[in-house]
């Protein structure tokens, strides 16, 4: 018995494959907003199919950390270096409205945290309700994500004059919220290099901020962090992030995906 063997034209596969793509939407980029940082341009922006996010972004140029002044005038509450807006298009979706970044020159409390670094805080709030926030409801959630801790840290004579309270409970700060952060860190007595902190206000989470050092953000390498299960997280919300090194454009990406919606 022989066996026939059709060969298809390479033209038909190719028409084929094209014919197999042509009902899948299109992926885009969408523009956020933008704000000068040390000298730089911080973007936001998202990835759309169709009108589906795949993703939300951050652009944080090497020469905004590099900028970063070996000091910096002492405020209460803290003042952004930027705050902007995630495009409006994926805001419904992924639940990110916001990003502030701050620069802490000498660090801040508790001990893990006296180092330079950098906190960018991506809100799952609308600007308002963030900026609103005054740290007189001291109310705690119920529960925190598993190997996490809502501390309240003392604060040193001189500075709980300027604040005007000697404990901030649940590590909270005005127009930002409390801070929840992982129980090893700090206990561990060391310099942190980089965590994932869950932030809170009147009970409910409204934050995921990456703290990172600017030690690290230095090596120009790209890493990632884990996103606990966060109880009472409702809404939609990231479930990864990573943190990608752009060696031509010499900036992060900070990309938040795998949206939930609940």
């Amino acid at each position: 018995m022989s066996h026939r063997v059709t060969r298809i034209p390479t033209a038909l596969l190719v028409a084929a494959a094209l014919a197999a793509c042509a009902g899948k939407p299109q992926v885009t980029e969408v523009k956020g907003a933008c704000a000068d940082a040390f000298g730089a341009q911080v973007c936001t922006s998202a990835t759309m199919q169709g009108d589906q996010v795949v993703d939300v972004r951050a652009t944080i140029p090497l020469a905004s950390i590099e900028g970063a002044p070996a000091e910096a005038p002492e405020a209460w509450p803290p003042v952004a270096v930027a705050r902007l807006a995630s495009p409006v298009s994926a805001q419904g979706q992924s639940g990110i409205h916001e990003l502030t970044m701050y620069w802490e020159a000498h660090g801040h409390p508790p001990g893990p945290y006296l180092t330079p670094h950098f906190d960018f805080h991506f809100y799952l709030e609308p600007a308002e309700t963030v900026a609103a926030i005054d740290c007189k409801d001291l109310s705690k959630p119920a529960s925190l994500p598993a190997g996490y801790t809502l501390p309240d840290v003392d604060m040193p004579p001189e500075m709980a004059k300027v604040i005007g309270t000697p404990t901030l409970v649940g590590l909270c700060v005005p127009q930002m919220g409390m801070h929840s952060v992982p129980t090893a860190e700090l206990e561990s007595g060391k310099t942190f290099t980089g965590d994932m902190i869950v932030g809170y206000y009147a009970g409910r989470p409204i934050f995921l901020e990456p703290m990172l050092t600017k030690a690290l953000l230095m090596k120009k390498a790209s890493f990632s962090y884990a996103i606990p299960s966060v109880p009472g997280m409702t809404g939609p919300h990231p479930t990864t992030f990573r943190a990608d090194w752009d060696a031509k454009a010499q900036a992060y990406h900070f990309v938040w995906s795998g949206f939930s919606k609940a």
